[in-house]
């Protein structure tokens, strides 16, 4: 029986191929993977930044550009952008936060300090000045117009002169041009007075300031939540009452203009409104509007 011979093995030298083909196709992957990384990477990359950015600057840590540039938050935004996309949404926010700013306040004036309204004030109130029927001050409680008897009310009288209406409707008009909250006080000599309409210097006084705010009201259109009415009599005097030209001063109506941090704003909130202490009462006998 004749025996098969055997062959020896061929060696493959293809076999590196197999590899190399693996190698190349994970190689491939890879960069596949790598690059859309890289696109959604750039994209959060951008928002983070911008973030962190806005951030910071609402703290004032960095300064903000006055530069615009138009938004896209579908296409990766690199970091160059970013400084011009925050001032856009800055700004867009802003314009809103001022309108709706104008809105709840009413029209708006050049300037809204002490000193401001009594500039408004005196130029528009010149020529009573030069004629002594009024003045404009600045004092502790805000800008005060005083209204001189001789100027705006026959003696004993609590109605307005013809010739007075004039610059009661233009401190109205500069009045209504503003939120400030206005005290009409009423004022007289100490000489008593009694008569068929009013029984002494209180009801004068007050008749007096509660005409003002009555004018103020119907014919110029002022919300009579913005005024308060008190009569003081011969009981806060500017000058002594032992001259005539003492009394002159005192017999006057005061329209006191109350600077913003003394206004007393009605609360809009849900919660307790907080207490304060109220003075006593004063032998002047301050009386409130009702």
């Amino acid at each position: 029986m004749s025996r098969r011979r055997k062959h020896g093995e061929h060696a493959n030298h293809e076999r590196w191929l197999v590899s190399y083909a693996d190698f190349i196709t994970l190689l491939f992957a890879f960069f596949v993977v790598m690059y859309s990384s890289s696109q959604v990477d750039k994209r959060k990359v951008g928002k983070i930044a911008l973030a962190i950015q806005v951030a910071f600057q609402q703290m004032g840590l960095f300064p903000s550009s006055n530069s615009r540039s138009g938004l896209s938050t579908s296409e990766p935004m690199p970091f160059s952008q970013v400084q011009m996309a925050e001032n856009v949404i800055r700004s867009e926010n802003l314009g809103r936060v001022v309108s709706a700013t104008k809105g709840d306040m009413g029209p708006a004036s050049s300037d809204v300090s002490p000193r401001g309204i009594e500039q408004e004030l005196e130029k528009a109130l010149a020529p009573e000045i030069q004629r002594r029927a009024l003045s404009v001050d600045t004092r502790r409680e805000g800008v005060v117009v005083s209204l001189k008897e001789v100027g705006f009310f026959d003696s004993g009288s609590a109605t307005v002169k013809p010739e007075g209406e004039e610059a009661v409707g233009k401190i109205a008009a500069i009045l209504n041009s503003r939120p400030d909250f206005v005290r009409v006080e009423g004022h007289t000599d100490n000489v008593p007075i009694h008569t068929t309409t009013f029984a002494s210097n209180w009801e004068l006084s007050t008749a007096r300031a509660t005409e003002l705010v009555r004018l103020f009201t119907t014919r110029y259109g002022i919300s009579p939540s913005r005024l308060s009415v008190a009569g003081y009599a011969e009981y806060r005097p500017l000058a002594s009452n032992a001259t005539p030209e003492g009394r002159s001063i005192n017999r006057r109506v005061d329209l006191v203009v109350v600077t913003p941090q003394r206004s007393e704003v009605p609360s809009t909130s849900s919660e307790e409104p907080e207490k304060t202490a109220l003075p006593a009462p004063s032998s002047a006998g301050e009386m409130g509007s009702r």
